[in-house]
């Protein structure tokens, strides 16, 4: 797609890597390191990167000082607060159609709690969720029962969960026909495994060094930004590995809506705008209480409406 403006070409192109000052760009013409033009800044954007990998955005071509003018309208992000005490947000990667969250129950294990905040966010910006159990290998004994107990926790919250383990095999294929024809978020801590899977699906891709450019060299592609790879009928987003995941833009009062397995009880509630937390009747708590819904996943819930109590003062 080529525009005319006031004499200048135009060119719309995928974002595919970002150092946060520079940013390559795919387009019918190739590959283009780009700037972005300062007044993209100015918008009222509270995101530390207003451009993302997995953005569309119009090019204005000029050798080495091309420049991103405009970003299309985005169908989903993933999002987190920049950090602690933050009223700015990081924003990980755009128009995903779905996201894989790589999670270890040992060496490391991934908090719970971090789990059910990165599916909080892609509830609320309509991202499709895979959870994926890394080294799957490891489950045996008393981690089997614990993956088991996993398993039944975010699979009655309505999560398709794999199995994965780079030392069989386990789960690899399942996981790459997910990926076909679609462009895919891998995330999770670091130490999960997701540079493993990322060369399990495609042992071309050297996710550690690829460099932003030549004409611009500022040293090989580290772990702070997501990049996006093409692999056979899809695209991979790698991100850097997530300590923390803040929730931000996500009032109180709607929070229940991304917790699906408290939303379908919601209805049950004595009271139309009941809270979950205190109230007579309330069909949520007396589920936590019968053991329906996950103690962990209410304990979640109540940290991250604490947390928005903070954020309001």
């Amino acid at each position: 797609m080529i525009e005319s403006n006031s004499a200048v070409e135009r060119i719309e192109g995928l974002v595919i890597n970002s150092t946060g000052s520079w940013y390559e760009v795919a387009t019918e013409h190739g590959t283009l390191t780009c700037r972005i033009r300062g007044r993209l800044r100015l918008k009222g954007i509270r995101s530390t990167n207003p451009v993302v990998v997995g953005d569309r955005v119009m090019v204005e071509p000029d050798g080495d000082s091309s420049a991103i003018v405009e970003i299309l309208p985005r169908s989903n992000y993933v999002i987190r607060r920049a950090s602690n005490l933050s009223k700015e947000s990081h924003i990980i990667a755009a128009n995903i159609d779905r996201a894989l969250l790589i999670v270890t129950l040992h060496s490391p294990t991934t908090a719970r709690e971090f789990v059910d905040r990165f599916l909080v966010t892609c509830e609320a910006y309509r991202v499709p969720v895979t959870i994926v159990i890394g080294k799957a290998d490891m489950l045996v004994g008393e981690y089997e029962a614990e993956a088991e107990e996993f398993e039944a926790i975010y699979g009655d919250a309505g999560y398709d969960i794999i199995r994965l383990s780079s030392t069989t095999g386990e789960g690899v294929e399942e996981i790459r026909a997910l990926l076909r024809d679609k462009k895919t978020l891998v995330a999770g801590n670091s130490g999960v495994g997701k540079s493993t899977l990322v060369s399990n699906i495609d042992p071309t891709l050297d996710i550690r060094t690829g460099e932003i450019s030549e004409s611009h060299h500022k040293g090989k592609h580290t772990t702070t930004f997501s990049t996006m790879y093409p692999i056979e009928r899809g695209y991979i987003i790698d991100t850097p590995g997530i300590k923390g995941f803040g929730l931000i833009d996500i009032e109180g009062r709607e929070l229940c809506r991304y917790f699906p397995e408290m939303m379908r009880l919601a209805p049950d509630c004595r009271f139309y705008n009941c809270t979950h937390t205190h109230e007579p009747g309330c069909a949520v708590r007396e589920a936590v209480e019968e053991g329906i819904v996950a103690w962990s996943r209410y304990e979640s819930y109540l940290k991250i409406l604490d947390e928005d109590d903070k954020y309001r003062k």
